[in-house]
């Protein structure tokens, strides 16, 4: 959990602790300057499914939520959003059906595009193609692109309260997105079994805004979904 203070503001921030949210926690470090909520910030992540759970049970005030669970959920523009490959939410059809744990949306997506195999997704779905490339990996993605030509929308940036402040951080953080400083970049490559530039090239097939088209495959999804 994040817990965030501001201007007498106190905000506790769910954190997936996976790459593709690296530009935001990067973000996040510039806007707020209290060494507590930067120690917090560094050590205190979890996997979508734990984060979804603790949001729910109002644990946090603010998060990004697995897009099966944000329906019906206050969120901004903000999300995770991959036009095509994402190179981190797989099936493997070389194994036996199993679901990933960590997670929600991706189960549910394999299940509506008709895939029998093990998800995997995350950090170690991106080790494992970049290590292991196999004709057997679907990238779900990508699949969902090639069949409703739109891209996928994996979370949103949700909240609890503090609406106002949450909306003000997402709209300045899509006017920014910040560079992810070098230093920062070989930290995390070093803890992630990555190199720069894999970490790099990962990040380039990620995005954040929501707009017509992402909100229109965020719906599409979740009618699909409602039905199966």
């Amino acid at each position: 959990m994040l817990k965030l203070f501001k201007k007498g503001i106190f905000l506790i921030f769910g954190s997936i602790s996976y790459i593709n949210l690296l530009p935001f926690q990067i973000f996040i470090k510039k806007e707020i300057n209290n060494i507590q909520f930067k120690q917090i910030l560094n050590y205190k992540k979890s996997t979508p499914s734990a984060i979804n759970k603790a949001f729910k049970r109002k644990r946090v005030d603010a998060a990004f939520i697995s897009s099966i669970k944000s329906k019906n959920c206050k969120c901004t523009d903000l999300g995770i959003v991959a036009n095509g490959a994402v190179y981190s939410v797989f099936v493997d059809l070389s194994k036996e059906p199993k679901l990933d744990s960590e997670s929600d949306t991706s189960n549910i997506l394999a299940k509506l595009l008709k895939l029998n195999g093990q998800v995997i997704i995350g950090d170690k779905a991106l080790k494992y193609y970049l290590k292991h490339s196999s004709n057997n990996l679907v990238d779900l993605s990508l699949k969902w692109k090639q069949k409703r030509k739109l891209p996928f929308v994996f979370a949103r940036l949700c909240y609890n309260k503090n609406g106002k402040k949450i909306q003000k951080l997402a709209k300045k953080f899509q006017k920014s997105q910040p560079k992810i400083p070098y230093y920062y970049l070989k930290r995390v490559a070093k803890q992630k079994g990555l190199s720069i530039n894999e970490l790099k090239w990962y990040l380039n097939h990620i995005s954040y805004n929501l707009g017509h088209k992402e909100k229109k495959s965020l719906k599409l999804f979740l009618k699909e979904a409602r039905n199966a």
